[in-house]
């Protein structure tokens, strides 16, 4: 069965381009369009869609307000489909807070139809396989990690996601401590919304969150972001780890990309790493985590359980890279307890 797709956006032009080019794959149905959140709530009631790409910015009622409630009564997969203004980047990474589980860009004069269609259809697939929170459920907080940890300068956690990913880091990275090694991500996101991304983590994580900017120093209680289209390295100079961020092909069809990182992190840091690969489709980083283990890391998948889409977490211990499979919310006590155990770069199982 096709997956049926509802597209909700003001502009008759996107609907009709999404339309379009999501008709190309045989494995995606457009079954309904709508120009505001008034007639998407009855086409949803009525036509059951598995997927539903939204805009943010829409007369009558915005696709903010239009998500919540949406996840509140009748949780669905949804796909911000937002513009590239500062303004669209911010909203849009409310909304994924608000429980959408992928952001997009609109073409635009960087991003071609094409490249667009690529992508969308790619989060629908992943979307598909969401595992959905029952209505009106609540997620936990929790508080930072009380630890003893001391500061180590020769650790890394090498951490990798895509498909509800947003949520995922933050559920980690807000209870981290000012003494965690230092932090290197790249999460599935497009060029503009990894910045925001970043900054927003800034404000509500104890330690510092920026995105990657070429020579960075890798430092303890530092996460470094992937920019959203260039590629992250880690490499050293001396005793500083610091990221190199490059243009380059998609690798496993992303820019950023997961394997990429990882194995640049297997050939630098090797046994003084802490790798983890979180929720999403696909395969990217599991060949790198598994280049990691075998340069002595220690790594961590997500449980099947807590993943949104268990696509990347399963190829990771399907090729046995993965030491650990985790519930996400253990897994910030999983990388300090890790962390103290393999501070002088001994391996542990």
């Amino acid at each position: 069965m096709p997956i049926k797709v509802l597209i909700v956006d003001d502009s008759a032009i996107v609907r009709q381009i999404l339309s379009r080019e999501l008709a190309r794959d045989p494995e995606i149905e457009v079954i309904g369009a709508a120009a505001d959140p008034y007639i998407a709530r009855d086409k949803i009631v009525k036509l059951k869609p598995d997927v539903i790409t939204l805009d943010i910015e829409m007369p009558r009622m915005d696709g903010l307000t239009f998500l919540r409630k949406l996840m509140r009564h009748f949780p669905l997969p949804v796909i911000i489909v937002s513009s590239l203004t500062a303004k669209g980047s911010e909203l849009a990474l409310e909304a994924l807070d608000a429980g959408a589980l992928d952001v997009m860009c609109k073409p635009g004069a960087s991003y071609t139809v094409g490249d667009m269609a690529i992508s969308l259809i790619d989060k629908i697939k992943a979307a598909a396989l969401a595992r959905m929170p029952e209505p009106g459920a609540v997620k936990p907080k929790s508080g930072i990690l009380k630890t003893s940890l001391t500061r180590t300068t020769n650790q890394v956690v090498a951490i990798g996601a895509s498909t509800g990913g947003t949520q995922a880091l933050t559920s980690i990275l807000e209870r981290l401590p000012s003494t965690c090694p230092g932090i290197v991500v790249v999460q599935h996101m497009p060029e503009h919304f990894t910045r925001s991304f970043a900054n927003r983590l800034n404000e509500i994580c104890q330690i510092e969150v920026k995105e990657a900017q070429d020579n960075d120093s890798v430092t303890p209680g530092r996460a470094i972001i992937a920019h959203g289209n260039n590629h992250m390295l880690l490499a050293r100079s001396g005793a500083r780890y610091h990221v190199t961020v490059k243009d380059g092909p998609l690798v496993c069809g992303h820019r950023p990309s997961v394997e990429v990182l990882f194995n640049s992190v297997a050939r630098t840091a090797g046994r003084n790493t802490i790798g983890v690969i979180l929720t999403g489709m696909g395969h990217d980083g599991a060949a790198g985590m598994l280049a990691m283990k075998e340069a002595g890391a220690v790594n961590i998948a997500q449980s099947e359980k807590s993943c949104v889409v268990f696509g990347m977490p399963k190829e990771a211990i399907k090729l046995g890279a993965a030491g650990h499979v985790t519930d996400l919310d253990q897994i910030p006590e999983k990388i300090i307890q890790l962390a103290e155990q393999h501070k002088d770069g001994v391996p542990v199982s």
